[in-house]
């Protein structure tokens, strides 16, 4: 499993609004501006985002993006996942995916599966607040 671009581009993007969106709403040009991220490329990602229902819109002169919940209440998994889709290692282990017929004596599905839950396990319990503590920390 490769974390694509837009993975690594939408925790950053969530980080930003969860800094900068505190009391407004944040415009996408200067999130563009702060991450150094094509404004195109951050306007597609918050649409998969937004249906997502992980930030909300306001147009106009004080519009821009905002998130919905505390920043405690995201994960990063969940936000890897509404941009990604499954995080799965393998084909064979995605969501709706059929079983194989060699699956009950696959050696290698029972290695895949640890890597999954290792995977789940790091980005189900880290919150989108930890990763805000830890950028202020790195003092950006």
């Amino acid at each position: 499993m490769k974390i694509s671009t837009k993975g690594r581009y939408a925790l950053r993007l969530m980080i930003d609004l969860a800094i900068n969106g505190t009391e407004s709403y944040v415009p996408i040009k200067s999130v563009s501006q702060r991450q150094e991220i094509s404004e195109k490329y951050l306007e597609q990602i918050i649409t998969q985002l937004s249906r997502a229902k992980l930030v909300k819109s306001a147009r106009g002169a004080q519009g821009g993006y905002k998130l919905v919940r505390d920043p405690k209440d995201y994960t990063a998994g969940e936000i890897l996942r509404a941009v990604e889709g499954s995080l799965a290692p393998v084909a064979c282990l995605e969501p709706g995916h059929a079983i194989c017929d060699r699956a009950a004596h696959c050696v290698t599905l029972d290695l895949w599966k640890e890597i999954q839950d290792a995977i789940d396990n790091i980005v189900d319990n880290t919150t989108l607040e930890d990763l805000v503590k830890k950028q202020e920390k790195k003092g950006m």
